[in-house]
């Protein structure tokens, strides 16, 4: 396997599988462009399959003379990232990154949306269009539940179970869990399902999806990314709002109003409490509120 070939394939799999943007593909492709140039430069004939922990470690020690430690953490983590697709396709067994660390740098705190934020994305949905009821569910789902994109594009009506208050989500790796879901969430969902998906000419193939787009099809992580997009363009919310900032939103509220961290661990799937963790740091206020009602000397 040739580098251009395999950097080529890499990007249709980060635009199409995973709904990343143009800039975003460009990014994760310079990265390992870099390498290659690297490679060339040094007449090191050597293809993805070939390269070894050893000469990715020399071409970072070489490159950080150049860029700053945060700069080097993306790359590490932009290479790590495209060996994976390569055993993610079977092309390789294991990572040459894997032993690599990245320098340490401070940990960047995902971007939130305040209640009224959310309320007034929600507000900006058009009900009156033929997608408002499925986009205003897909918010308050995303937002309720905490779900990941692709969490939210493949589940199932058969994973509703709101008799007893739940979902069934099927999470990074197929594991699955249960989540808790609201009765307001419940009721959004409901109303799309019964009062607008029931009219669609659906595909035989997705007829237990929940959300459905045009043609009756499952939505792409892409499409979500879009729908979000415009209704934070169109609310002038002036931050950088995904599909994952509902998440993050999701887990910060909690927090805030005094849920357990181990309790939100679980809802949101993080193998690792120290992933949960990085909420704790998000409310300063919230920190203080504790101290004053629990420390003996407040």
């Amino acid at each position: 396997m040739k580098w251009q070939e395999a950097l080529s394939d890499y990007s249709l799999y980060l635009k199409i599988e995973r709904g990343m943007s143009k800039n975003t593909v460009q990014n994760y492709n310079l990265d390992v462009q870099k390498l290659i140039t690297y490679l060339k430069t040094y007449d090191m004939n050597i293809s993805p399959l070939e390269i070894t922990s050893i000469q990715i470690q020399e071409f970072i020690y070489n490159i950080a003379k150049s860029i700053n430690p945060r700069s080097q953490s993306r790359l590490i983590s932009g290479l790590r990232s495209f060996f994976d697709y390569l055993i993610f396709e079977n092309y390789l067994q294991t990572n040459p990154l894997e032993q690599i660390e990245a320098p340490k740098i401070g940990r960047k705190l995902p971007d939130t949306l305040s209640v009224s934020e959310i309320n007034l994305i929600l507000e900006t949905i058009d009900l009156s269009d033929s997608n408002g009821e499925r986009n205003r569910a897909i918010i308050e789902t995303l937002y309720g539940c905490g779900l990941r994109v692709s969490e939210l594009t493949s589940m199932k009506i058969s994973d509703l179970f709101f008799s007893e208050g739940f979902i069934k989500v099927t999470g990074k790796g197929n594991k699955q869990r249960f989540v808790p879901i609201g009765k307001l969430t419940q009721k959004h969902i409901n109303l799309y399902k019964n009062q607008v998906r029931i009219f669609k000419k659906i595909d035989q193939k997705y007829k237990d999806t929940l959300f459905l787009n045009r043609r009756g099809k499952q939505l792409t992580r892409a499409m979500i990314f879009t729908i979000v997009k415009n209704l934070g363009e169109k609310s002038k919310i002036e931050k950088s709002i995904s599909p994952h900032t509902f998440r993050h939103s999701f887990a910060t509220h909690l927090i805030e109003n005094g849920a357990d961290l181990r309790a939100i661990q679980m809802m949101l799937g993080h193998e690792s409490i120290t992933t949960t963790e990085i909420y704790m740091h998000l409310d300063k206020s919230h920190l203080k509120k504790i101290i004053d009602e629990f420390h003996p000397r407040k």
